[in-house]
């Protein structure tokens, strides 16, 4: 949806909380906490990490990150391949800040819609949050996203999130498709 502010809102699949606080051992016998999160991606999520969640520590926070997908991965969560490492501020601008790492080592530059979504199950799910309630999530690199969710089925902890944010245009693109391009409609087998 088009907003009048020039955002865009969308809603995201049915996400829910599928395990709260597991704990993992990292490398060097470091325990950490995390929640297990469906949201359109799987999520491993915490605040359980130690670090200053801002852009000058992109290297170390990636490392981290990826630390915790692959002892998600190895510790029964094989399905796990993003990682939300977040922490609650008090700007005034947004309630959270968040560094959320994609597969291939490739970390999100918005606070990421889907990661966001796990996010609020969680705080759904530990009645942090309410239906309807604003939270405003802060990506590393300062971008925000507004969210908000409706209960889908609140005795399964499952949420329908929203998620609100702008994008500017950096170019326009004319696509070019010659008569004899065998690949003209994609690759079919």
């Amino acid at each position: 949806k088009l907003n009048d502010d020039l955002s865009v809102s969308v809603t995201n699949v049915p996400s829910y909380r599928k395990a709260a606080q597991q704990e993992l051992q990292l490398d060097g016998g470091r325990r950490i906490h995390v929640d297990i999160a469906w949201a359109g991606n799987w999520f491993a999520i915490t605040t359980d990490h130690g670090q200053s969640l801002e852009f000058k520590n992109l290297e170390e926070l990636t490392r981290l990150a990826w630390q915790i997908r692959l002892a998600s991965n190895q510790q029964g969560y094989a399905e796990v391949d993003h990682i939300v490492l977040w922490e609650e501020i008090d700007s005034g601008l947004a309630n959270a800040r968040s560094f959320v790492l994609c597969p291939g080592k490739a970390y999100d530059r918005s606070p990421c819609g889907t990661g966001t979504s796990g996010l609020l199950a969680c705080l759904a799910s530990d009645d942090r949050l309410r239906p309807g309630a604003t939270w405003v999530q802060e990506s590393i690199v300062g971008s925000r996203f507004r969210a908000e969710f409706e209960w889908s089925d609140e005795s399964k902890g499952i949420i329908h999130p929203t998620i609100s944010g702008r994008a500017y245009m950096t170019a326009e693109a004319t696509l070019v498709i010659e008569a004899d391009d065998p690949f003209a409609n994609g690759i079919v087998a």
